[in-house]
């Protein structure tokens, strides 16, 4: 099937893009065909986001959006908290002490999710082809140029087979390819290391969100109430943080970020997040509530200095897949917003020319002087300060650089490098404290597999694993004397065990991958510390399917 432009991932970012070429179709009087392919069951199934959202990309793509009959989002923020957390006590910061950027009255709180389904409402009302349960797999090429992608078989047995019901995959061929698919995408992966994108950047860095949504008691409700949290329970040395977002009709989004730099390989995110929820001034909130939903992702947070070369031969990087998340913000679906936006422009551009670009490279020439720049420029530092001089030094530093912007329009640290990739930042067993966790109580705190249950995941369990092992012998013979083996930990589904012949003795351990509860954070993609799994997309259609998250 033969398009001008074609889209991997139905997020923010690939619909932003969809929709302004469409506009720009019709505004320059040139048909441009567009398509989304989306590898979940349908659009939003799996998108997860806190999210309070700064709505400067939206109101730019479609400025009616506010009184539209189903606008996506309608609680706007009325009052900020930001608390530091001890083992008992939460002190609450002055909001007044707080730079300008990081004040979020005049930004709304929802799903993005059900944002996501309303931007492919409009995308298809412009002549925008979407098909959702399609994984992209495969990047097509020709001349070393990107010209479209393929997408996964499916019917395809365990043992590499052909089923009775077997449906061969499609080749979407285009002008130009947008990568839009989130975090550590596996086509994004490819690309930036098959065109070295990510030369003379700063390394990516990651954090892993875990999310739950909850139904709250009125008397427990505040709407437009958007409060941070950071401390307890992560140590001085583990960055991370909490959000509640109350909106809607008493819900409550409640999540937990680990920054995945983490060095304890016995800590688990699932678990600090579980015994988050039990801290004295939390609990509370969810006392007689009931969970909803369950979920988690991989983020980026390299910001500014990371950002890969964003265009390739025949197609670009957008949203996520670029690394545009303001980290201190907690946000980065503006940012999606606006790259696709940026994207499409660029590429419009091309199209109307006799004779196209092979890539569009204003979008790279231009964002960093962009309203993305702008937002990311201010915020570069605040990251690898965390991490070089954990909390709370570290908050109070990035907080000193971020008032030196506001005030002055620059930065005493100049910008400072991230140092090590996630992966390797984790220590031996040997020398760490190993974390005990308490039994979840079931009310508050709960298990992963019943937390796994609530984000309606679900894989044909006959077909081939999606997560690879490149040696099937390290997690045995390497990870496990040295780490404890963290992929059982730092996965958010309980995708990973490792189990004994003997499990009295500790005899005979082999490491087992329950692939169907996987909820597709890539965390253990980018945190495996010998780089030995490669996430790849399932069959289409698997994975989670997320209501509203």
């Amino acid at each position: 099937m033969e398009f001008d432009v074609v889209i991997v991932g139905a997020g923010p970012a690939g619909l932003a893009a969809a929709i302004r070429l469409r506009q720009l179709s019709v505004e320059r009087g040139r048909q441009m065909s567009v398509v989304v392919v989306e590898k979940g069951s349908e659009v939003g199934a799996h998108i997860l986001s806190g999210v309070v959202v700064d709505p400067v990309g939206l109101d730019q793509l479609l400025p009616e959006w506010r009184s539209h009959p189903e606008r996506p989002l309608t609680t706007e923020v009325v009052e900020d908290r930001f608390l530091q957390l001890s083992a008992q006590r939460a002190r609450s910061l002055p909001t007044r002490l707080m730079p300008k950027l990081l004040n979020n009255h005049g930004n709304l709180i929802g799903s993005l999710g059900n944002v996501t389904r309303f931007l492919a409402a409009r995308a298809e009302e412009l002549g925008v082809e979407i098909f959702p349960g399609f994984a992209a797999t495969e990047l097509l090429y020709e001349d070393n140029r990107v010209v479209g992608v393929a997408t996964g078989d499916m019917g395809v047995s365990r043992d590499g087979t052909v089923r009775a019901d077997h449906v061969r995959g499609v080749e979407l061929r285009a002008r130009y390819t947008l990568l839009g698919e989130g975090a550590r995408g596996s086509l994004s992966k490819q690309a930036i290391a098959r065109y070295s994108l990510d030369g003379g950047r700063d390394v990516q860095k990651y954090g892993i969100g875990i999310k739950e949504l909850w139904q709250v008691t009125p008397d427990r409700f505040r709407p437009g109430l958007v409060q941070h949290s950071f401390g307890w329970p992560l140590d001085r040395h583990t960055g991370g943080g909490s959000f509640l977002y109350h909106f809607d009709d008493n819900l409550v989004a409640v999540g937990f970020v680990v920054h995945l730099n983490y060095s304890n390989p016995t800590l688990s995110p699932f678990d600090e997040f579980q015994r988050f929820k039990t801290h004295p001034a939390i609990r509370g909130t969810f006392e007689g509530a009931k969970r909803l939903s369950y979920g988690a992702r991989a983020l980026t947070e390299g910001g500014w200095q990371s950002v890969p070369h964003l265009t390739f031969p025949g197609g670009a990087l957008i949203g996520c897949a670029a690394g545009f998340v303001n980290v201190p913000r907690i946000k980065g679906s503006h940012n999606a917003i606006l790259s696709g936006i940026q994207a499409a422009t660029a590429i419009a551009d091309e199209l109307v020319r006799d004779q196209p670009a092979i890539e569009p490279l204003a979008y790279e020439r231009t964002w960093r002087d962009s309203a993305i720049g702008r937002d990311l420029y201010p915020v570069r530092n605040v990251k690898p300060l965390w991490s070089r001089y954990g909390m709370p030094l570290g908050v109070m530093l990035g907080g000193a650089d971020m008032w030196s912007h506001q005030l002055f329009g620059r930065s005493p640290f100049g910008t400072v490098a991230h140092g090590k990739p996630d992966y390797a930042c984790l220590r031996p067993l040997a020398e760490v404290t190993p974390i005990q966790y308490p039994k979840p109580d079931g009310v508050i705190s709960f298990d992963k597999l019943s937390s796994v249950f609530l984000s309606n995941t679900n894989h044909a369990e006959d077909q081939p694993c999606h997560l690879r092992l490149r040696d099937p012998s390290i997690p045995i013979d390497r990870n496990l004397p040295l780490y404890g083996e963290p992929a059982r930990l730092y996965c958010p589904a309980g995708v990973y065990e490792v189990t004994y012949e003997d499990e009295a003795k500790k005899i005979g351990p082999h490491f087992v991958i329950n692939a169907q509860n996987c909820v597709h954070c890539k965390t253990c993609d980018i945190k495996d510390p010998a780089q030995n799994i490669t996430w790849v997309p399932p069959e289409g259609g698997g994975g989670p399917n997320y209501p509203n998250m």
